[in-house]
C-alpha cells in the first residue's frame, strides 16, 4: 500500500511504497522542516553569512543521510575555495542543492519567484537573501540573476544559476544569462554536471519520492573569464554528453507524459532535434494570442 508523505511548501505531497523509505522520509521531513530551518532563517535574518552556510552544510549533510542519497562526486578537487564563481550546474530536481552544498565554497542562488511563495520554503529564501528571478519576465529576470551575483560577489560567495532555468530534463536549452553576468562581473565559471536527482522527488510531474537514490555530481575545469564567450556553446553539449554517458540516467522530458508546460518560458536544445521539432509543432498549433 503507497504511505503518502507531507511536503508542506505548499501543501504538496508524496508518496512511497516502502516502509523503508517511509522512515527515511519522516527522518528527511524532520530535518528539512523542523528546528534546523528555523536555525537557518535566524542565522539569515541576523546576516551572520558565516553561520547561515555552517548551518546549510549541516542541515544539507544529515538531509542527504536520511533520505540515503548516494552522492558519486568527481572534480572536488578543481575548485579553488578562496576564488569566487558563476556556479553553473545541469538542474533536475530540489535534491540540486543538496549536491552543491557539498563543494567547497559559500553559495548563494538564483531561484524563482514562484518558490518564494512556498509558504515553508519561502520564508529561508528571503531570509537569507538568494536572488528572487522573476519567472515571465527575461530583462527583469536578466537584471534579477545580475544584482544577486553582484551582492554574491561583495560578500565574497559564489552565486548559483542554473542555465536551463527548468527541470524539464537533460533536453532544455541553456539560457546565455549565467554567462554573460559572469564576463560582465569578471568571474569564472564553474560548470557541474549533476544527474539522477530527479528521481529523488520527481515533483512536479509525479508525487514519487525514492530513497537510497545514487546521484552523480562531475565538477569540470572552471573557465576564466576572458573564454567564457568562446566556450559557452561548446560546454553545453559537453556537459550534456557527459550526463548522457555517466551511467546514471539524467532526467529527460517527454511532453506526453510531464505536459507541455505553455505557460513556462523554456526552449528545446537543437541538439535533441525530434524533440524540437515536435515542441516547435505543438506551439505552431496553439492559438495566437491578441
Amino acid at each position: 500500500m503507497a504511505r503518502t508523505f507531507a511536503i508542506p511548501f505548499a501543501g504538496e505531497r508524496a508518496t512511497t511504497d516502502d516502509p523503508i523509505s517511509w522512515l527515511r522520509l519522516t527522518a528527511a521531513g524532520a530535518i528539512l522542516f523542523g528546528p534546523a530551518r528555523a536555525a537557518l532563517i535566524r542565522a539569515g535574518r541576523k546576516g551572520n553569512r558565516r553561520r547561515l552556510h555552517r548551518l546549510e552544510r549541516t542541515w544539507a549533510s544529515a538531509a542527504t543521510k536520511a533520505l540515503g542519497i548516494r552522492i558519486n562526486a568527481r572534480g572536488l578537487d578543481l575548485v579553488d575555495p578562496s576564488e569566487r564563481y558563476v556556479v553553473a550546474p545541469l538542474h533536475e530536481g530540489f535534491a540540486d542543492v543538496l549536491c552543491l552544498l557539498r563543494l567547497p565554497i559559500e553559495l548563494s542562488f538564483a531561484a524563482r519567484d514562484e518558490l518564494f511563495e512556498w509558504r515553508t520554503l519561502g520564508p529561508f529564501l528571503e531570509a537569507s537573501d538568494q536572488a528572487n528571478i522573476p519567472t515571465h519576465h527575461g530583462a527583469a529576470a536578466y537584471r534579477a540573476i545580475y544584482r544577486g551575483a553582484e551582492r554574491a560577489l561583495d560578500a565574497g560567495e559564489s552565486f548559483v544559476v542554473f542555465p536551463q532555468g527548468t527541470i524539464l530534463g537533460i533536453e532544455a536549452a541553456f539560457q546565455p544569462g549565467a554567462f554573460r553576468i559572469a564576463e560582465r562581473l569578471d568571474m569564472p565559471v564553474l560548470p557541474v554536471v549533476i544527474t539522477g536527482t530527479h528521481r529523488v522527488w520527481e515533483h512536479p510531474y509525479r508525487p514519487n519520492v525514492t530513497t537510497g537514490v545514487e546521484v552523480g555530481v562531475e565538477v569540470l575545469p572552471p573557465i576564466p573569464p576572458e573564454r567564457i564567450a568562446d566556450a559557452a556553446t561548446g560546454l553545453e553539449a559537453d556537459m550534456k554528453r557527459r550526463a548522457l554517458a555517466s551511467g546514471i540516467q539524467p532526467r529527460h522530458f517527454e511532453p506526453d507524459r510531464d505536459g507541455w508546460w505553455d505557460d513556462y518560458p523554456y526552449e528545446i536544445d537543437p541538439s535533441f532535434p525530434e524533440l524540437a521539432n515536435r515542441v516547435a509543432k505543438h506551439r505552431s498549433l496553439m492559438p495566437r494570442s491578441s
